[in-house]
């Protein structure tokens, strides 16, 4: 099984992360790609709610809890955040995987700006630029609109 291609999406908070990463999955998907993604946060998460069945068995200290019905399913594991390797590799096969977040992290990256101080000067992971305004002078890396989907959607696809 070949592994995955990874790539980030990253930028300070409110730059339209998450609607840039909505936005190419629906293209690269519409392209014939499959596309996971992962979301990576700041705070605990919490996909259950107190009073459900998985919740109770969750309390009861169960350490894995599966909930499954109709086309999806999820499973929630108490411990320590994982590492980025551990959750791809709990994922299914795909052609790529999006990430938003993880900024720290090694992979590819493009950087969604909207304000704020640029991350790429001092992140070599940093491969592109997605922004409202071309960056400012001296900035070499390739720069992209923020809504320009197909436009980065094949600068993915060609990297």
């Amino acid at each position: 099984m070949r592994e995955p291609r990874v790539f980030g999406i990253t930028g300070w908070k409110n730059a339209g992360k998450t609607t840039l990463v909505e936005r190419l999955v629906a293209e690269l998907v519409r392209r014939g790609l499959t596309v996971n993604t992962i979301k990576h946060g700041h705070h605990d998460l919490d996909v259950d709610q107190p009073g459900r069945d998985s919740y109770r068995h969750r309390a009861a200290g169960a350490t894995e809890v599966a909930v499954v019905g109709g086309h999806r399913y999820a499973i929630m594991r108490e411990q320590e955040e994982p590492t980025l390797a551990e959750v791809l590799a709990r994922l299914a096969p795909a052609d790529l995987v999006l990430i938003e977040g993880y900024k720290r992290e090694p992979h590819r990256k493009i950087e969604v700006r909207a304000g704020g101080e640029p991350m790429a000067p001092r992140d070599p992971t940093i491969i592109a630029v997605a922004c409202d305004e071309p960056p400012t002078a001296g900035q070499s890396l390739p720069w992209f609109r923020r809504d320009d989907i197909a436009g980065i959607a094949d600068f993915i696809a060609s990297s």
